[in-house]
């Protein structure tokens, strides 16, 4: 979802690349709501980090704790940042229950992202 704000939110202004720790694809849930706010996600896959390492990134974020901990060092980062948000993928609850979670966590990296491209076009 941090991928899809900060591609539609930073348009023109940013590239993104997106990575996991244990890259898979995206939740259906997390495709749906962001669908729900005009943002279409269904053709992202994430990569292993291990393939960005040795680029040349103006800012590295991290946006869960494992993600964190896991994470290989950057060198050529100009900057890491960690902005953790809460897993809404619970696999003891139901879709229907889910889906208010998403949302929440969706709408909190929308703001988040706005933040932060705010930030760096200072």
């Amino acid at each position: 979802m941090a991928d899809g704000w900060l591609r539609r939110l930073g348009a023109g202004r940013v590239e993104v690349a997106s990575a996991g720790t244990r890259p898979g694809g995206v939740h259906p849930l997390a495709i749906r709501v962001m669908e729900e706010a005009d943002v279409d996600i269904s053709s992202h896959t994430s990569e292993h980090v291990d393939r960005y390492v040795d680029e040349p990134f103006d800012v590295v974020v991290t946006v869960c704790d494992r993600a964190k901990e896991q994470c290989p060092i950057f060198p050529r980062a100009a900057r890491t940042l960690h902005q953790p948000f809460r897993d809404p993928d619970d696999p003891s609850k139901s879709n229907d229950e889910l889906l208010p979670v998403f949302r929440e966590v969706r709408d909190e990296i929308r703001a988040w992202a706005k933040r932060l491209l705010d930030e760096l076009a200072d």
